[in-house]
């Protein structure tokens, strides 16, 4: 089984006005609302690879009721904790001249609520995916991943970390199956700019040695590149097209990279199946079917 876990689950009101202009009247050309948070990101374009998923996390409020409902409409099962104080938040997505993002705050987490979360993973077994994704709410500890990781280490489990800064670093001791930082992330680690592809494999290689698994790295427009634990390195381009949607692209990367390893065992087909499935959510206004997958594979490797 998966799970994705997010902890600050939001609902994503999307929308599009064509001339975007501070201090007046602005009218929108299209809407959109979708369940949000990066694991439920994941659950979301797994299932529509094939895969099911528990998607687990915190909720509060009658957002939270709609972000529970909106994943049973996309056959996305959710095992939500329900905290009491506060509301599930809502994030403003204004796409125009430029993106623009204005994100809410979450509910309060309490310490019996993460208590339960604890519970929840204690179901997994061996052989089990976990996929924990995303920043964490001021309310909860800094090293809850850290926590989690090490609370699970006794279980034979396949745990990917989509995370930045210190909530990565700190999983690495505990050797995470695959990491997915971008460029960009990497270089805030180590205080480095990185643009070109042989200098992100130097410091994915650091990654490695610190003690990740698989390190996968999304460069936007370049591409990624992998570092797997087999000293194998891989490198491509994006398939060609037209970024529509970029939100939500690294977590499509996580999720195809998911598929294709455990539909065949493999870091290369994994790589392409991730890279794929990123682009093609960034080419579109959803998320990344399996058809805009399996195209995209195709016309890369003609």
């Amino acid at each position: 089984m998966i799970y994705t876990v997010t902890f600050n689950p939001s609902l994503d009101y999307i929308v599009s006005v064509d001339d975007f202009t501070l201090g007046r009247v602005n009218r929108t050309r299209t809407e959109i609302m979708y369940p949000g948070g990066k694991g439920i990101n994941v659950s979301m374009v797994l299932k529509n690879l094939g895969y099911d998923s528990h998607a687990l996390g915190f909720m509060a409020g009658f957002t939270g009721e709609e972000i529970a409902r909106l994943l049973q409409q996309r056959g996305v099962h959710s095992d939500f904790i329900r905290v009491e104080q506060g509301i599930s938040r809502i994030n403003v997505k204004l796409r125009s001249r430029e993106e623009s993002e204005i994100n809410g705050q979450g509910p309060a987490i309490s310490a019996q609520d993460i208590e339960r979360l604890y519970h929840q993973l204690d179901a997994m077994e061996d052989g089990d995916v976990l996929v924990l994704a995303g920043s964490i709410p001021d309310v909860m500890p800094d090293d809850i991943y850290m926590d989690i990781m090490k609370y699970l280490e006794h279980k034979k489990l396949l745990i990917v970390v989509d995370a930045t800064k210190d909530l990565l670093v700190n999983v690495l001791p505990y050797h995470p199956f695959l990491i997915k930082p971008n460029n960009h992330e990497l270089g805030e680690i180590f205080g480095v700019e990185l643009q070109e592809k042989q200098d992100v494999f130097v410091y994915a290689h650091k990654l490695q040695e610190m003690g990740a698994r698989n390190v996968l790295v999304s460069m936007a427009g370049q591409g990624a590149v992998l570092l797997t634990e087999n000293g194998e390195q891989f490198e491509s381009n994006p398939p060609k097209g037209k970024v529509i949607n970029s939100v939500g692209a690294g977590d499509s990367m996580v999720a195809g990279f998911l598929a294709g390893y455990l539909a065949s065992g493999n870091y290369e087909e994994a790589f392409y199946m991730g890279l794929c499935a990123g682009s093609a959510s960034a080419f579109s206004e959803n998320f990344a079917t399996k058809e805009e997958v399996v195209a995209l594979l195709k016309d890369l490797r003609q």
